[in-house]
């Protein structure tokens, strides 16, 4: 399961012209899974994230998590990050997993978030979908279950 996670001043995404997730202040978590997941990469990363200490605290150093802060969450799926270009220019999607086992995961994602922060806000799933941040520092962390050593 891999994370691309972008501290956000606010974050929203639209599908079909009508926002239907935003948050203030927190992060924006970017999600792609593969076939090989399960629950506890989902756990692994949900954990990861909420304690980054990638916010500043009081002296301007990134000291603080979202747990810190109170901050907000926006979960998006994209499947987009297991494109694989070494094949050539068009990318190769075949270690994403299909349609409905990434749904399940993703949801399961979701829920574990929402047990832990009080603002999960989520794009829909599989649907094309516009996102909109403001990413402050610029702060983007790339994360993946499988290098958790």
């Amino acid at each position: 399961m891999r994370a691309v996670v972008q501290r956000v001043s606010r974050s929203s995404v639209t599908v079909d012209g009508e926002i239907i997730g935003e948050i203030g202040c927190g992060l924006l978590v970017l999600l792609g899974v593969t076939h090989a997941d399960e629950q506890r990469d989902a756990d692994y990363l949900v954990d990861k994230i909420i304690n980054l200490r990638i916010f500043d605290d009081f002296n301007g150093k990134m000291n603080m998590s979202l747990a810190d802060i109170n901050g907000g969450m926006l979960v998006v799926s994209q499947f987009t990050l297991y494109g694989d270009t070494r094949g050539g220019r068009r990318p190769s999607f075949i270690t994403a997993a299909p349609g409905s086992e990434a749904k399940e995961l993703y949801e399961y994602f979701v829920a574990k978030a929402k047990d832990a922060v009080e603002i999960v806000a989520t794009g829909k799933f599989g649907a094309m979908m516009d996102v909109e941040l403001v990413n402050g520092g610029p702060v983007t962390i790339i994360l993946d279950s499988e290098k958790t050593i």
